[in-house]
């Protein structure tokens, strides 16, 4: 357990170049580390050392990329470029790893402040050994501000001297728009970056590199397929929380092989699906995002809302989202199945399901569950037509027939010159000008006069639709 978890003489050997907080302990005379000192954090001993080694965000490090230049030293992005950046993004996709690969760049100097502990006083600080340590000593600071949305007005704004007249490169990192929570003045002199969730390749070969690497487990453990799987799905595109899971996995399996004398001739010890479900506390859901397990789960999922069974609806609506099924998919099945199922037996279902996909496009998880569970039990509990479904679906079936010929002269457009000659708009009665609004005259082609494709039910709202249609289609064929 030592060796994977502490400081051991084979791994420090391998990491002489670790910085000292990665490392975890004072460095010994010969260069290793004392076996008593605690290690880091699995997640801060595999952050990256440049940008190549990042994972995901490619979009952002192309070669001559503002990132780019900065990490190698050029405090400006172009000729007159910001020098300070926003990073826009979820947690754990690499926000406090990019400041601190900036950091590592030639004459930098890095400091760190969080927004929930610092305030006005400390920023002032930072921004007078900033200048001196400019003028005096040649040397950038790099300002890490954490969670720069919890910073007030006048704490932003005490960031501007020093931003403007580049004092520091400022890396504020915010998990919400910038453009509502930070201050315009700052926002138009620093370089907005978005950056997006990893992807399950990228998570995958992240927690690969993790389990080989001399700074992570350093080829102690081996990771089983399900086990690897498993540990993706949960991760939700955060890399650290991939990398906590990975390590908690790692010390249970650890434990079990030394409780079986399992551990023999420096094999490595295999983390199988069970190791993380219990380091995890969450039962493995078997559910394949582009197999089986995808379609099926979806297709019991509208079947249930379809069906009036919300209990059952939520149950899949859990699996779904455990299992980390894109929360933007789910939301489209819900807007589909409000005009599909739900339709005019209650209009305010579909208002309902676009509401919940907007929300969750803006909130995201895990709150967007919340909103997620609100649809689906409005749809569920709802009353169900699938007329308008079936009447559009008629009207096709019967233009692909080639049914509608023509349009009635008196509909057609009479506002060209020449129209009026043809008999366009010629005894076109306005609908305004008739009784209740509504006009006795043809509206479908000739072949298609008196073919219903609308069929409301006598369920929910569609009740009191189905006696109103009755006597516009009476008023309107004159019959």
């Amino acid at each position: 357990m030592d060796d994977l978890f502490g400081s051991g003489q084979d791994n420090a050997s391998a990491n002489n170049d670790v910085d000292a907080e990665e490392s975890g302990g004072a460095s010994s005379p010969s260069g290793t580390t004392a076996r008593s000192a605690p290690r880091s954090p699995l997640a801060v001993r595999m952050r990256p050392r440049s940008l190549d080694d990042v994972v995901g965000q490619q979009h952002l490090l192309g070669q001559g990329s503002p990132l780019r230049q900065l990490a190698a030293g050029s405090d400006a992005t172009g000729p007159a470029g910001p020098s300070s950046l926003i990073l826009w993004g979820p947690p754990g996709t690499g926000k406090t790893t990019l400041a601190h690969v900036i950091a590592k760049g030639p004459g930098r100097k890095f400091v760190e402040l969080s927004a929930i502990t610092a305030g006005v006083k400390d920023v002032r600080r930072v921004m007078d050994e900033a200048l001196t340590a400019r003028d005096l000593y040649k040397t950038t600071t790099v300002l890490f501000l954490d969670e720069i949305h919890r910073f007030n007005k006048a704490q932003q704004d005490a960031l501007l001297p020093g931003v403007e007249n580049r004092w520091v490169v400022l890396v504020a990192a915010t998990t919400e728009n910038p453009s509502f929570s930070v201050v315009s003045p700052l926002l138009s002199r620093s370089l907005l970056l978005t950056l997006k969730p990893l992807t399950d390749a990228d998570v995958e070969g992240l927690l690969r590199r993790a389990a080989t690497d001399a700074r992570g487990l350093n080829g102690k453990v081996e990771l089983d397929d399900e086990a690897l799987a498993h540990l993706v799905r949960l991760s939700g595109g955060d890399a650290r929380r991939a990398l906590t899971a990975l390590e908690a996995a790692a010390g249970v399996a650890f434990g079990d092989a030394e409780d079986t004398d399992g551990i023999a001739g420096g094999a490595p010890v295999k983390i199988e699906l069970k190791h993380t479900e219990r380091a995890l506390d969450v039962a493995s859901v078997r559910y394949d995002r582009a197999g089986d397990q995808h379609y099926d789960v979806a297709s019991a999922f509208i079947k249930s809302i379809r069906g009036s069974d919300v209990d059952a609806a939520l149950h899949y609506l859990a699996r779904m989202l455990e299992a980390g099924e894109d929360p933007r998919f789910v939301a489209r099945r819900i807007v589909i199945s409000a005009a599909e199922d739900v339709g005019m037996a209650d209009p305010t279902a579909l208002q309902t399901a676009v509401a919940a996909a907007q929300a969750v496009q803006l909130i995201g998880m895990p709150e967007g569950r919340i909103i997620l569970a609100e649809a689906v039990v409005h749809l569920a509990t709802a009353p169900k037509s699938n007329a308008a479904y079936m009447g559009i679906n008629q009207a096709i079936a019967d233009v692909r027939a080639g049914l509608g010929n023509g349009i009635p002269a008196h509909l057609r457009d009479a506002h060209y010159p020449g129209s009026k000659q043809l008999g366009h708009g010629k005894g076109y009665k306005y609908a305004h000008d008739a009784p209740h609004a509504v006009a006795t005259q043809q509206y479908p082609p000739d072949d298609l006069v008196g073919r219903n494709y609308y069929e409301p039910t006598g369920n929910g709202a569609e009740r009191e639709i189905s006696t109103r249609l009755e006597r516009l289609r009476k008023i309107i064929r004159g019959k």
